[in-house]
């Protein structure tokens, strides 16, 4: 490669590069692919410039002409040259040209100009006949049909997974023997005399130590229940460990994290696969029935966005376009959060917030209905059997008063640490599983975690019951029907309104409380441990059932408060008499749950609107909004990261966040490659930069290149000695093309010379020459080498790209790609650069 020097003021310039890459870096993102240049208000894309190149543009042949320097024959000897002495394969190549690899990022800007020149060929042949009307109207319609089919399948698969959890769950207490296929609920509903028992049971379902002939009354029956708990527990575990293991490693975690990746840009073949979708489907039932602290909410948004990649197979438009398959997948998104929690407006705004990276106006409608048809999808199956879409419906309406925003912002406080607390931890544990033995072993760490969770659950009935029951149990009032421990209040039955406003608690609202604080204990350390193993496994239903036990405990001492000091100045708005008080702890356990969710997520206003929409409390609005913002406030103060960025960073997935700010005075020429040398300093020894000359180089000089570097594009200049920028080429495209035109086309040889200009000096008695400008990016991304990196980072968050090119008045001096970006980015918040890879 030549090495060449210019000297501009006080710049020493030694333009070196050629990066050595081993394999697992080129699974990272330190691949350069093509780009365009924004022209006149839009992306006008290689593609673009071929037709004005090719249908005799003066403007083209002007430019030509400019970049060599010299007035050579315009287009019309170069068409009846290239008629009779070169060769185009473009027309001639393979579909998968300029496809993607695994685990590379894709090109934005690329993919949109190639839709918007599709698109505009749709249209300019609409008047051509009946078929092209057809085809437009197909195509303008198979978005809407796309994400209809997208929000029916997660409806489905959702109505699917909380019927078979809920009878999974039920399992490992007892089974209906009338029908097997039964839960508990329902197993009770089908009997036409049910009367039930103290464990809300009734004489159509048998626990197990009921089917053993066992009196519930006797010490072995709860012996025999505990061991048969931990043993389906056991097997529900192994099943579900064994299956991601076997068929779909993929299928484990929440994904979320992926999902924000992969929708920021990056390909992960198989991730989104109908394999990684039934595993995942599977995995979440038996993982959720095992009793673990996870939910299966979360991974919700990874089961509705492989439903979404599925589908997006079926309309050309989305299946072989990568950025608009995001749009698709945006949409999908919305979809998972809309049947995980029934909140259609929540996951759009989630989709929004918190994991889409491009949301343009049309996907937000789109994201609109699927989320809506999801939504009504899982209406129709009914699986809570409660006729509401809400998980947690409340049923009440006490005014909340303006004091007690100070236990509200509190809670959001607490919130706020406890997502501090958990992700710190959970990042360490983790860390360790990846360096570590433990990590060899997924399927041994998974059982013994359920044992352990199995083990210590099972004594307190508030950790025995899945998440789901216990938040539900906490968001509720207690009325005149309720009998639990949690609503034994002392209350005047004599009253009028005996169950009008708060009481004084009994002693089963005293141990209640102690179960609570040993369930607080229980789940707020087995999370930590349970995030992260090889089972699919959310993070939204433990988070909430932390924050409602926290919630709930001190919406009973505040209501205790006010019932021992009602005449209090504090108090007196909240007391109409001394014995009729209104304080709501279910509202506390709400709030809780939003705070330490938000905490944990560093979710905002998609929280509160998912929380409003869950609960169907809207007029509690504005204490969850104080919660969430305190929440926020606070968890960002001990530690910028949300849960999913922490992981990001963890696995080292190449994403640019783009809440964050870049705000270090540092310029292009500090993060190029290759590094120059500064006023007589060597900053960095690198290698030379890999080119291709425009008309210089044969086809085996090329597949030379090609054999010696593992770079995924070549900048392509006038000469080595001029280094004129001319474009830039895909080494995919390269390969095809070449490999096309010596299989297919006599007179192609190894001697052959390659042009990628529109004039040619050729040799008419050497061999046949290779004419590769059509695959030649006329208009790539260029900065100049004093671009501040505030900019450059702004540009690779904005237009998507995979690399830019650094030029110094026309002439090539090294290139930034995404990956210098993030490694520049790590270096300043001394960070690992080498940690950004694929692993």
């Amino acid at each position: 490669m030549a090495q060449f020097t210019m000297e501009t003021d006080a710049l020493l310039v030694d333009y070196n590069y050629m990066e050595n890459h081993d394999p697992k870096t080129r699974q990272a993102t330190d691949d350069v692919g093509n780009s365009t240049r924004l022209n006149n208000g839009g992306a006008t894309s290689y593609h673009e410039s071929v037709i004005s190149a090719t249908s005799g543009s003066d403007d083209e042949a002007m430019l030509d002409i400019a970049m060599d320097g010299r007035d050579d024959q315009g287009l019309n000897d170069d068409h009846v040259q290239g008629s009779t002495n070169f060769l185009e394969t473009q027309d001639d190549l393979p579909v998968s040209s300029g496809q993607y690899e695994d685990f590379h990022t894709i090109d934005w800007l690329r993919d949109i100009a190639r839709d918007r020149m599709r698109h505009r060929h749709i249209i300019k042949n609409k008047q051509d006949g009946c078929i092209p009307k057809i085809k437009s109207a197909h195509d303008a319609w198979s978005g809407w049909v796309c994400v209809l089919l997208v929000g029916v399948s997660a409806g489905v698969c959702a109505g699917i997974i909380d019927i078979g959890t809920t009878w999974m769950s039920d399992l490992k207490q007892g089974i209906c023997l009338e029908a097997f296929w039964l839960n508990r609920e329902q197993c009770c509903w089908s009997g036409n005399a049910t009367t039930f028992d103290d464990e809300g049971g009734c004489s159509q379902w048998y626990t197990w130590s009921k089917l053993f002939g066992v009196s519930s009354s006797k010490g072995g029956s709860y012996i025999i229940g505990y061991l048969l708990y931990i043993v389906w527990a056991l097997i529900f575990g192994a099943i579900a460990a064994l299956f991601v293991r076997v068929f779909a490693p993929y299928a484990c975690g929440s994904g979320i994290p992926e999902i924000k990746t992969i929708l920021s840009g990056f390909i992960i073949r198989g991730y989104l696969g109908k394999w990684t979708l039934l595993v995942k489907s599977v995995g979440m039932m038996l993982a959720v029935a095992a009793g673990l602290s996870l939910g299966k909410e979360g991974p919700f948004v990874h089961v509705a966005c492989c439903c979404g990649n599925i589908f997006s197979y079926l309309f050309p438009k989305y299946g072989r376009n990568e950025a608009k398959k995001r749009e698709i997948l945006s949409a999908a998104s919305a979809a998972g959060v809309s049947v995980a929690f029934g909140a259609p407006i929540g996951g759009v705004l989630f989709s929004l917030e918190e994991v889409s990276y491009y949301f343009p106006l049309k996907t937000l409608w789109r994201s609109f209905f699927c989320a809506l048809m999801a939504a009504f999808v899982l209406r129709s199956i009914n699986p809570f059997g409660n006729d509401h879409l809400v998980m947690f419906y409340i049923d009440y309406n006490e005014p909340w008063y303006i004091q007690e925003l100070i236990p509200f912002i509190f809670l959001g406080a607490l919130g706020g640490i406890y997502g501090w607390f958990f992700i710190k931890f959970n990042i360490k544990w983790c860390k360790y599983r990846k360096t570590s033995s433990l990590g060899k072993y997924p399927i041994i760490e998974v059982l013994i975690v359920v044992f352990v969770t199995a083990l210590l659950s099972f004594p307190n009935s508030y950790t025995r019951m899945n998440g789901s029951e216990l938040i539900r149990l906490l968001v509720q009032r207690c009325g005149p029907e309720d009998s639990t421990e949690l609503c034994d209040y002392s209350r005047n039955m004599t009253n009028d309104h005996p169950y009008m406003g708060s009481a004084i608690a009994s002693d089963g609202v005293i141990r209640a409380v102690w179960k609570l604080a040993l369930a607080l204990l229980f789940k707020s350390l087995i999370t930590i441990f349970t995030f992260g193993i090889k089972v699919p496994c959310g993070l939204f239903i433990p988070s909430m059932a932390v924050g409602a036990i926290l919630g709930r405990v001190m919406g009973i001492g505040v209501e205790q408060l006010v019932m021992a000091y009602p005449n209090s100045p504090l108090f007196s708005n909240m007391c109409q008499s001394r014995q009729i008080c209104t304080v709501t702890p279910g509202l506390y356990a709400m709030v809780g749950a939003a705070a330490a969710l938000g905490g944990v997520t560093r979710m905002t206003v998609s929280l509160v609107v998912i929380m409003f929409e869950l609960t169907g409390g809207l007029q509690y609005i504005v204490p969850m909004m104080a919660a969430a913002m305190t929440s926020k406030w606070v968890g960002d103060a001990l530690g910028r990261e949300g849960i999913y960025d922490a992981h990001i960073a963890l696995n080292g997935y190449p994403y640019l966040d783009s809440k964050e700010e870049f705000t270090h005075q540092t310029i292009a020429a500090d993060v190029m490659r290759p590094r120059c040398w500064r006023y007589g300093l060597e900053v960095r020894n690198d290698p030379p930069l890999c080119v291709i000359t425009q008309d210089s180089m044969t086809v085996d000089e090329i597949e030379g290149i090609l054999k010696t570097t593992e770079h995924n594009g070549f900048p392509v200049v006038v000469s080595r000695e001029s280094q004129y920028l001319v474009g830039f080429v895909l080494r995919r495209d390269l390969n095809l093309a070449i490999a096309n035109a010596l299989k297919n086309q006599e007179g192609i040889v190894s001697n052959s010379p390659v042009y990628f200009a529109s004039h040619n000096t050729h040799n008419p008695h050497g061999p046949l020459g290779l004419k590769l400008r059509k695959i030649l990016d006329l208009a790539p991304i260029t900065i100049t080498d004093h671009t501040p990196m505030e900019t450059v980072v702004e540009m690779f968050r904005k237009l998507g790209l995979r690399q830019t090119l650094v030029t110094h008045n026309g002439r090539l001096l090294g290139i930034i790609t995404k990956k210098d970006v993030l490694r520049h980015i790590a270096q300043l918040q001394n960070q690992d650069p080498e940690n950004i890879l694929f692993n």
